[in-house]
């Protein structure tokens, strides 16, 4: 597996450069850079700036493998205001662009979040369209998965769920971006990864405490209620040998880099590699 971390785990302010360095000095093969509002790299971004990135992370022997966004909860894929998933659309199709320049393979994907006012029928619904349509095709355009994501959104609730949405979408690059620590809260990770099998394109580990139940229960690696041995079994079991990015966040308040060192000998107790 290739072992990446969030760009999302570093202080705020960090250059792209500044944190390719560090997670390689860290003991990181690669980072999950993502498609922000303001910073290096927007909507507006250029390829020529983009490629620029790329010839930085190549310098330093590091990966690009997934590109994701937190923008989508902003401007979701499909929910009750045309103009916000217009816009959102563009976000997904701009992160499509940036995994092509990038090499990556996956991009991230939150499509809606269930509402009283968006009923999960609807939802449902208009994801199969949206996917087996506009951007399956250019997901195919690209050549890069676009990886759904649980994320305590009121939707996909179940991994057999979330299995027929992808069997129904029906296009080779509409996929899953898995969170280990996402769907604790209500299942076991390990039966989702069997469950979901060859459609996981994209890994994200996370921790959770189950006792606590809420975000604060999002903790460090090994220091929740993951099973991680029957979690990597798992991954062995379906054959996934790809990115796995940490995604911790937020960084520490003080001496915020320590995440990254933590993170790193974290993550190489899980893969076996201490």
């Amino acid at each position: 597996m290739i072992k990446s971390v969030s760009f999302w785990s570093f202080p705020g302010g960090m250059s792209v450069a500044d944190i390719l360095s560090t997670a390689k000095n860290a003991g990181f093969e690669a980072v999950e850079l993502t498609l922000e509002a303001s910073g290096e790299i927007t909507l507006e971004t250029s390829v020529d700036d983009l490629k620029r990135i790329k010839e930085t992370a190549d310098d330093l022997g590091m990966l690009l493998p997934t590109v994701a966004t937190g923008l989508n909860w902003q401007f979701p894929l499909v929910g009750p205001d045309p103009a916000l998933c217009a816009k959102g659309v563009q976000v997904t199709k701009k992160c499509l662009e940036v995994a092509k320049v990038f090499g990556a393979q996956t991009v991230l994907a939150v499509p809606c979040t269930v509402t009283p006012d968006f009923p999960y029928d609807v939802a449902y619904d208009r994801c199969v369209e949206l996917f087996r349509g506009e951007l399956g095709d250019a997901a195919e355009a690209a050549g890069v998965y676009i990886g759904i994501e649980y994320v305590w959104n009121k939707f996909l609730l179940s991994p057999l769920e979330f299995r027929n949405m992808l069997d129904e979408i029906g296009r080779k690059f509409v996929a899953a971006y898995f969170d280990v620590g996402n769907v604790l809260n209500s299942g076991y990770p390990e039966q989702w990864i069997r469950i979901l099998g060859s459609r996981i394109k994209a890994v994200h580990f996370k921790d959770f405490r189950c006792s606590v139940g809420t975000i604060p229960g999002f903790v460090d690696l090994l220091e929740g209620d993951v099973a991680w041995d029957r979690v990597m079994a798992a991954f062995a079991e379906i054959g996934y040998d790809f990115a796995v990015a940490a995604e911790m966040m937020p960084p520490y308040a003080n001496f915020p880099l320590r995440l990254i060192d933590f993170t790193s000998l974290a993550m190489d107790s899980i893969l076996g590699r201490a």
